[in-house]
């Protein structure tokens, strides 16, 4: 399958290994000496509605994808299983200061 990076950004990530919704593709990492893309880069959620920033950008290795569907990008990144809790944590910790 031959695709666009423009294609790319319309084709929202979702993590097999938890099922978690990561968002879309943002910008893609390219090695020019290679002339290859060598990651996917996700923008972080923004905190209270982008007011207090965003989390960290997400990068996925090219290793890290599984299947590039027609409106799907499936990839298996291992989280530690607290990573919803800990950043719902750091929200309301950002929120209190």
């Amino acid at each position: 399958m031959i695709c666009c990076i423009t294609d790319l950004r319309d084709k929202e990530i979702i993590n097999t290994f938890d099922g978690c919704r990561l968002g879309h593709v943002c910008d893609v990492e390219i090695d020019t000496c290679d002339g290859r893309v060598t990651a996917l880069i996700v923008f972080g959620a923004s905190k209270l509605f982008g007011l207090l920033g965003r989390d960290e950008d997400i990068r996925i290795c090219w290793d890290e994808i599984e299947v590039i569907g027609d409106e799907i990008i499936l990839v298996c990144i291992k989280r530690d299983r607290d990573h919803h809790r800990k950043k719902k944590e750091r929200i309301i910790e950002s929120i209190l200061r």
